[in-house]
């Protein structure tokens, strides 16, 4: 079932350069647009809306900080997790399973499984969506497409995908109860009074 995927997906490629062009868009170089994206809506984010005051670095300090400490903290051990199970499992990429794939470009080698973008984008949807309901419903499409790509660029099995997901949600579901502990908020008022 995960080759029978793959080959639905990854035979959509090769037919059209502007449809190969939007998979490679979405999976490389928008991981980079998505980090920037987050970063500026964290900074000016404050208690679920934008006002003039946000533009004053200093308002609301703490829950900023906290947004982006849970966030990207997240994101970090999420893909950290993946980089030890990628050097334990030596997992080949579908170019190297199957000889006559052409990969729409190389990544890699052994080191398919859990896919690390996926698990970045499932981390990330998963925080986000936990900060701003809203927003995060923009992060859940973006890593979507982005697991999608990736297989139809012919990068990963589906299989990948899907505990990249797996494992950047859990992460951030349980960072999310770590957050919401009493001492993250002491930790971060003893660092905001000294800024």
């Amino acid at each position: 079932m995960n080759n029978t995927i793959f080959f639905e997906l990854y035979n959509l490629s090769h037919k059209s350069p502007f449809f190969d062009w939007s998979v490679l868009f979405f999976a490389k170089p928008f991981i980079y647009i998505a980090i920037f994206i987050t970063f500026i809506f964290l900074v000016f984010y404050t208690a679920g809306h934008f006002d003039k005051r946000n533009l004053s670095l200093k308002y609301n300090l703490r829950a900023r900080l906290k947004n982006l400490y849970f966030v990207f903290s997240s994101v970090i051990v999420a893909w950290l997790i993946t980089d030890v199970l990628k050097s334990i499992i030596a997992s080949p990429r579908p170019f190297i399973v199957f000889e006559n794939l052409k990969p729409l470009f190389l990544h890699g080698g052994m080191d398919s499984f859990p896919s690390g973008h996926a698990t970045f984008f499932g981390a990330l949807a998963m925080s986000m969506y936990l900060v701003n309901k809203k927003t995060g419903y923009f992060f859940i499409t973006g890593a979507l497409l982005v697991g999608l790509s990736r297989i139809i660029s012919g990068v990963h099995f589906p299989i990948d995908i899907l505990f990249g997901y797996i494992i950047g949600i859990s992460v951030s579901l349980i960072f999310s109860l770590i957050f919401k502990a009493k001492f993250v908020d002491r930790l971060l008022a003893i660092f905001t009074k000294t800024l």
